[in-house]
């Protein structure tokens, strides 16, 4: 099966494609989302705002469809019942405290109790020590939680997460990552976009990247690799010896280039094999010694690396 549809899909994407005047944003995309998490990898530009926003029906498709449940949300307003969305920009109320913000979100969403189910979801995104403080006053990380909180009040089945993590620390993204990940695990269909490639590659195992607003690859970081087999493998080999490992390994059939970054070489090669049984006998001739022979091809910012190389 093509690795940019899910088995059972909630969210069919088919031939989407949306422009703003002479700017092609999006290009005939095809894809679907399931249960579980999925990464929209990709840099600044790439159209990642502009698909989530016609997923979720603030934009309507120059070209193509998008079908939710099999329905397409701009003309079933009950939809919305069943979405939630933490968009990029802030898009929340300053004069508001983060306890108000829930409530009125899920007064909008026709939550039977707002007050209790307001509670939750300030626990679930541990903004309990500020839910009664305006919003104004939060930081760009607990403004993020507070808008998660608003978009989990009325338990959608559909989450759709632009840039959640900007402006988050440490502590609180690993918590948001978790939620995320608990949120997939439980049959959710949970979409995060970023352009933070670290972060695509801890909270999704499934991951649709987008450049130039067209969908580059699809699958998990393997499967990604695994198809740009005409791309080079790159390993990072860390030594005392950096120029003279380099200068050596040049004269490798198995080398494509090599390039030095302090201590470091990172060396592009179509054959792992045949360069690990290179390099140890050029250290041991060099007497340099090696402390570090790894793959980077398992990093999302490697797989990106070769998307935008390819594209």
């Amino acid at each position: 099966m093509n690795p940019a549809f899910s088995d059972d899909a909630t969210i069919e994407i088919d031939g989407l494609s949306k422009w703003f005047g002479p700017k092609v944003a999006v290009s005939n995309i095809s894809c679907s989302f399931g249960p579980g998490v999925t990464g929209l990898l990709g840099p600044n530009g790439a159209g990642k705002t502009t698909t989530l926003r016609t997923i979720v029906g603030l934009l309507q498709p120059s070209e193509g469809s998008i079908k939710i449940h099999g329905t397409d949300p701009r003309t079933d307003p009950d939809m919305y019942r069943n979405l939630g969305l933490v968009p990029e920009e802030d898009a929340v109320y300053p004069f508001l405290t983060g306890r108000e913000l829930a409530e009125y979100a899920a007064r909008l969403t026709g939550v039977t109790d707002p007050a209790a189910a307001a509670d939750r979801v300030i626990r679930l995104v541990a903004l309990e020590d500020a839910a009664d403080r305006p919003l104004s006053g939060y930081s760009k990380g607990m403004r993020q939680r507070a808008k998660v909180a608003a978009a989990l009040v009325h338990d959608p089945d559909v989450i759709v997460l632009d840039e959640p993590l900007n402006g988050t620390d440490p502590v609180q993204r690993a918590k948001l990552i978790t939620l995320f990940r608990e949120l997939g695990d439980g049959g959710k269909t949970v979409i995060v976009s970023s352009h933070v490639l670290a972060e695509v590659e801890r909270v999704a195992n499934r991951v649709l990247a987008m450049v130039d607003g067209k969908l580059a690859a699809a699958g998990d970081v393997a499967a990604i690799r695994a198809a740009l087999s005409d791309i080079p493998y790159r390993v990072h080999v860390q030594t005392d010896a950096p120029r003279r490992l380099a200068a050596a390994l040049l004269e490798e059939r198995a080398v494509h280039s090599v390039s030095i970054d302090g201590e470091s070489v990172h060396v592009e090669t179509h054959d792992l094999r045949m360069l690990g049984n290179v390099v140890a006998p050029a250290a041991k001739r060099l007497e340099a010694s090696i402390s570090k022979f790894e793959p980077e091809d398992e990093s999302l910012e490697s797989v990106f690396r070769y998307l935008v190389r390819r594209t």
